[in-house]
């Protein structure tokens, strides 16, 4: 099976292709505006490894929440790409991803994750156990009251590092590790095996915030 794999939602984009259990990646980190570069990154990974769109058999998608712009700019390319040769598409939450690679990177079943959501907030998930829950938009010290065995993960973790560990209780973190594609390689491997079905229908975002207007007005 051949998977594309694109993630645009927070500061880091990145894309993975995976052609018969060979990936190759390509990743944008500390660039302004990076989700821009997705279309011209595609392009590079179906070079590098000498097939085109039409042979990949699903997209694998982050569908936020994180950066509206860059959770639009998934969104768009993915629907595009998808529509253009009816390719199914299969998408994760930004916060389970980043769960699910902490889980592997550090060796750990009790992750807390925390992405700046900007406006003094926190994308909050809890991933434990294979299982992302408590996914939600808040201030940080109104996080869930968790214990010891977990590792808190994101971007959150750095800009609100004393709010957190008093709210939650975690005093271990690592808020260098960021999501990335080739993860989101295996985490659709993962969840196609134990029978999620990737869908030819519009790939859809998830946004947590409502209320911007209302927030940045105050």
């Amino acid at each position: 099976m051949n998977i594309l794999a694109i993630d645009t939602c927070t500061e880091t984009t990145s894309v993975t292709l995976c052609v018969n259990g060979e990936k190759s990646t390509l990743v944008l980190r500390d660039v302004a505006k990076s989700s821009g570069h997705i279309l011209k990154l595609c392009a590079e990974v179906f070079s590098e490894t000498n097939i085109k769109l039409d042979g990949v058999d699903v997209i694998a998608y982050t569908k936020g929440p994180g950066a509206f712009t860059g959770v639009r700019m998934c969104i768009g390319v993915v629907q595009g790409l998808s529509l253009s040769s009816d390719i199914p598409t299969i998408g994760f939450s930004t916060l389970e991803l980043l769960g699910f690679r902490a889980a592997k990177h550090l060796n750990c079943q009790a992750i807390a994750v925390a992405i700046d959501a900007r406006m003094g907030e926190v994308y909050w998930g809890v991933y434990q156990s294979g299982t992302l829950s408590d996914e939600k938009i808040c201030e940080p010290k109104a996080v869930d009251r968790l214990n010891g065995e977990f590792v808190g993960v994101g971007s959150g973790w750095s800009t609100y590092p004393d709010e957190l560990r008093a709210a939650s209780g975690v005093e271990r973190i690592d808020s260098e590790l960021f999501p990335k594609s080739s993860s989101l390689i295996d985490l659709a491997y993962e969840a196609l095996k134990n029978g999620s079905e990737a869908s030819l229908e519009l790939a859809q975002p998830t946004y947590l915030r409502n209320n911007v207007a209302q927030k940045s007005v105050k």
